[in-house]
């Protein structure tokens, strides 16, 4: 069936050895730019992660191309439809680690992970008594959506997450876990982080929140809110059969799903804010935000009325 339009949006992730991951940077820069793409694409060592939008034929070369390569032919792609791009520019870099946990011993996910569970598999062990589920996120991905039940993690970055599971998550090492994130890449890790913590029963939902919206037999269920996405979009519709919004304004605390970054441009933190709060706070997170000398929303304000 023919795509509705124009654009995609690509999410993607294989962890695989990457001989030098500063030229292949260089090089898959050069490859993205000359193709039209946009998006963030991190190498490491340990493998490939990115998100990229362009239209179907950009992609569809790109999706290829990859394939071509024997180090990614079974990478899996997720794709949405887009009117355009969801990127404003392109970035290409290599780095320590795809996804950031800074581990004493770090985990290689080709050799110690989570048991996978498809979207069926998952529903169904999300309504058994004798589950745990754990959302592997940050807590702001948390709160504008999560599966009905979930542990929300209380942390900013991913880095304070295996800290804070040891913590406050000690007690489930007996239990049967399952765990999720947006896409997938960061339960590869963190599943393994667990097993070695001593958990003993741990599973992760393959292909994550993404790709369980759109299993047509599930349709999103039991998914409560939206899924925070890493582009212009900032949120998506994971359940189809019924949305329930979970998030709360910031300032007033009512059903809320729209996120915005503090004005202070030393601040930007990143908080769900209804328009009234917005216009009232001047999407400012606190008393010394809205008094910035250099506060974005004051700013905006001045060169309208200018």
């Amino acid at each position: 069936m023919p795509n509705s339009k124009p654009y995609r949006i690509l999410l993607y992730y294989k962890y695989v050895h990457i001989e030098d991951p500063r030229q292949y940077a260089e090089d898959h820069l050069r490859f993205c730019k000359e193709l039209g793409l946009r998006g963030r694409i991190l190498i490491a060592e340990e493998g490939i992660n990115g998100t990229v939008s362009g239209t179907t034929e950009q992609t569809d070369i790109y999706m290829r191309a990859m394939h071509g390569d024997p180090r990614f032919q079974d990478m899996v792609f997720k794709v949405d439809e887009a009117d355009g791009h969801a990127f404003k520019r392109l970035s290409v870099k290599p780095k320590r680690e795809l996804v950031t946990l800074r581990l004493e011993e770090d985990v290689d996910p080709n050799k110690l992970s989570g048991k996978r569970l498809s979207p069926k598999e998952f529903y169904e062990h999300l309504q058994r008594d004798d589950v745990v589920v754990i959302d592997a996120r940050n807590d702001y991905e948390y709160d504008i959506g999560h599966f009905r039940g979930a542990i929300k993690p209380e942390v900013r970055t991913f880095r304070e997450y295996p800290e804070w599971a040891r913590k406050n998550l000690s007690q489930y090492k007996d239990k049967k876990v399952i765990m999720y994130c947006t896409g997938g890449i960061r339960c590869e890790k963190l599943s393994g982080f667990f097993l070695r913590e001593g958990f003993k029963d741990v599973s992760q939902l393959d292909g994550g929140i993404v790709t369980y919206g759109k299993d047509p037999e599930v349709k999103g269920r039991l998914f409560d809110g939206k899924c925070y996405v890493f582009d212009e979009r900032i949120s998506v519709p994971i359940n189809q059969v019924e949305h329930k919004v979970v998030g709360q304004c910031y300032y007033c605390g009512k059903p809320e799903e729209r996120y915005v970054n503090c004005a202070n441009p030393e601040c930007h933190f990143h908080h769900i804010c209804c328009h009234e709060c917005e216009e009232k706070y001047k999407r400012s997170c606190s008393e010394k935000c809205r008094n910035h000398p250099l506060n974005r929303y004051k700013l905006e304000k001045e060169t309208i009325h200018a």
